[in-house]
């Protein structure tokens, strides 16, 4: 039978980081993955951050749609129609507001008998886990019923804040197995069973946040891409980008996390959506991220 394992966390955790580590080592060992990622905006544009580790025939994008409420159907059927391998096993990514215990609870619920129950992972990063204001309770709810937590940005904490966080996750998850991103050994998996953890009640809709996409034409330089993830209204949690840079041939990924941080990275491939710039949170309104490029752009010309 078929394992399926759901990985959920809020938003800029380290969800992607995850999946990418255990793409890794799952097909090191023989195994033949199946992916699928949800986002709000555009998930093919991450869908494409995997194309060196895996076919895009086995990996499915689903967007525009929150997996554990209005998407749930549709990510059933694309479950129920992944092609039987012989060492299979199915990795979900969810979107970084999913009502992870609502997932758990439904997801099972008319999937093929040729897949087990599925089981959750959540990832934490330590460093703002509980530093969501309004949003903590969206954040505590994504670790009551996973089987794992894993726990990353270590590196930019001490050994007191380690401690604290891990507490806390008890407190809500007495069960789960908690280890550090560099501690995963994938013969663990076989050994997880679905929680059996009894969530605190949650309302979901309240982190239905608004969406946005726009064009993004190439940049003069780099530095545009830092300029334009400032001008953006600081209530938009999640941002992110594809496009060229000056003169060169590839594209470059960007990505500003709700802790403010820009990342900067190589892009594989062209984005079949063309460049794109997405955002995700209050204040998401094309017309704001079609002001902050203008703005940026503007400026630099006039350099």
């Amino acid at each position: 039978m078929e394992t399926i394992v759901t990985v959920v966390g809020f938003l800029g955790a380290g969800k992607t980081t995850l999946l990418k580590y255990l793409l890794d080592k799952f097909t090191e060992s023989g195994w033949q993955p199946f992916v699928i990622l949800n986002d709000y905006e555009n998930a093919n544009l991450d869908a494409q951050q995997f194309i060196e580790k895996l076919d895009l025939k086995s990996i499915k994008a689903l967007s525009g749609s929150c997996i554990c409420c209005s998407g749930l159907v549709e990510l059933r059927n694309i479950v129920n129609k992944i092609p039987e391998r012989k060492k299979g096993i199915t990795l979900i990514e969810a979107n970084g507001t999913s009502d992870a215990c609502s997932l758990m609870e439904f997801l099972g619920v008319g999937i093929n008998k040729r897949f087990l129950p599925p089981i959750q992972i959540s990832v934490v990063d330590v460093k703002n886990w509980q530093q969501r204001d309004e949003n903590n309770s969206l954040e505590s709810n994504q670790v009551q019923v996973s089987s794992l937590i894993v726990l990353t940005h270590l590196d930019r904490v001490n050994l007191n804040r380690k401690d604290a966080v891990i507490s806390g996750i008890k407190i809500l998850n007495p069960t789960a197995k908690i280890i550090a991103m560099d501690d995963i050994d994938i013969t663990l998996f076989p050994l997880l069973a679905p929680s059996k953890n009894t969530p605190k009640q949650f309302e979901h809709l309240k982190t239905h946040w608004a969406s946005a996409s726009t064009d993004l034409p190439d940049l003069p330089n780099i530095q545009c891409i830092y300029n334009i993830c400032e001008k953006l209204p600081k209530s938009i949690l999640r941002v992110k980008g594809c496009t060229k840079i000056a003169q060169e041939s590839t594209y470059t990924y960007f990505e500003r996390k709700p802790d403010g941080e820009v990342v900067v990275r190589a892009f594989n491939g062209i984005p079949i959506t063309g460049s794109k710039l997405l955002t995700i949170g209050p204040g998401s309104e094309p017309i704001a991220l079609e002001k902050a490029i203008h703005k940026v752009l503007h400026t630099t010309n006039l350099q």
